[in-house]
Formats: C-alpha cells, sequence, structure tokens
C-alpha cells in the first residue's frame, strides 16, 4: 500500500486522460469527481480516515498506472468501488496473515496467546472424564425404584414423548413429571 500523502489532484504522473481497453477514455477528473465517495466508503468499512485515504490513493494509482482498467460494463463509481472493495480485502489478508497470536498474551497471563489456538473440541482427558461420569450416572439410574428408574430411561434417556410414557406406564402427566422430579432429586443426592 501506497503510504505517501501525494495530491490526488495533482499526481507525479498528471495523465490527461486515463486510457482503458479501448473503449475509450475517462477523463482524470471524472475519476476525482468519485474521490469523496470513495474516501466515505473505505472509511464506513476501515473506520481510519487516513488508511482510508491510503486505499483511495491506491486505487487512483492503480487506474493511472493501467493495472486496473475500465471496460465501460458498469458505471464508473460501481467499478471504482469495485476496485476499492478488492483493495480492501487485500489489506485484510495482508494483516490477517500477519497477526501473533503472541499479541493477546500479556505479562500477567503468557498463556492467553496460546489459550486463542487451542481446539474447542475436549481434550482426550476430558473425555475420559465425561465418559466416567456418564457411566456413574448410568448406573445410579439403575439403582433407582423401579417406577422412577422406568420413567428417566423412557423419557430421559430414549427421548420419547410425555404422551408415549404415560401410555406405557398406564400414569397421568402430573405422575409422571413427579416421577421425573423424585428421580432427579434422588440422582442429586
Amino acid at each position: 500500500m501506497n503510504t505517501s500523502r501525494q495530491a490526488l489532484a495533482a499526481p507525479a504522473f498528471h495523465p490527461a486522460l486515463v486510457e482503458n481497453n479501448g473503449v475509450g477514455a475517462v477523463s482524470w477528473g471524472e475519476l476525482i469527481a468519485h474521490r469523496a465517495y470513495l474516501v466515505r466508503f473505505a472509511q464506513r468499512k476501515l473506520h481510519d480516515p487516513m488508511l482510508a485515504e491510503d486505499l483511495v490513493h491506491d486505487v487512483f494509482e492503480a487506474v493511472a498506472t493501467g493495472r486496473a482498467s475500465f471496460g465501460g460494463r458498469s458505471a464508473l463509481r460501481s467499478w471504482l468501488t469495485a476496485v476499492l472493495k478488492n483493495k480492501i480485502v487485500d489489506l485484510v489478508r495482508q494483516r490477517a496473515s500477519c497477526d501473533s497470536f503472541d499479541e493477546t498474551a500479556d505479562d500477567d497471563h503468557p498463556e492467553a496467546g496460546i489459550a486463542a489456538i487451542e481446539c474447542p473440541h475436549a481434550r482426550p482427558d476430558e473425555l475420559a472424564e465425561q465418559r466416567e461420569f456418564l457411566a456413574r450416572v448410568l448406573e445410579r439410574i439403575d439403582q433407582l425404584p423401579a417406577g422412577l428408574r422406568d420413567v428417566m430411561q423412557l423419557r430421559v434417556l430414549q427421548d420419547q414423548s410425555t404422551e408415549d410414557v404415560c401410555e406405557a406406564l398406564a400414569i397421568s402427566e402430573e405422575n409422571l413429571f413427579v416421577r421425573l422430579h423424585r428421580a432427579r432429586k434422588q440422582l442429586l443426592s
């Protein structure tokens, strides 16, 4: 990205006309007429006025040097905005590739930089703990009295509907909810 602060109205190459792929020419004045719009657009996206100015300058430099050429298939402002969007995407990609995980760490918590890149899934030791806990819970469910155990197995473990469980056990909905409450209470004690 060009960081020089040259005035766009009087660039070093002074093009009277900016040539484009045989479609004709776009005058420098036509291009500059869209400058304020492009700067506002870039500022809304980047939240940095100086960086926005630099990117708009880069757009005009690309147009003037022939790296970007207007084919006339759209409005000039739309095309310039598309070129600017591409410059913004390039900038974001460049910054993303340069980001360091060390920046997230500080002196008090040096492990914070590493924590930012850890896998979101459970570690093997955590999986083992979860399996052991599940085995203990299932064992405790099996030790419940028959009426409470049946309700827990059908409604919670097998995820059957309330109506199906009530029909299978020949109980009312109120009784089902009372049994579920008692079973959960016994499991927590």
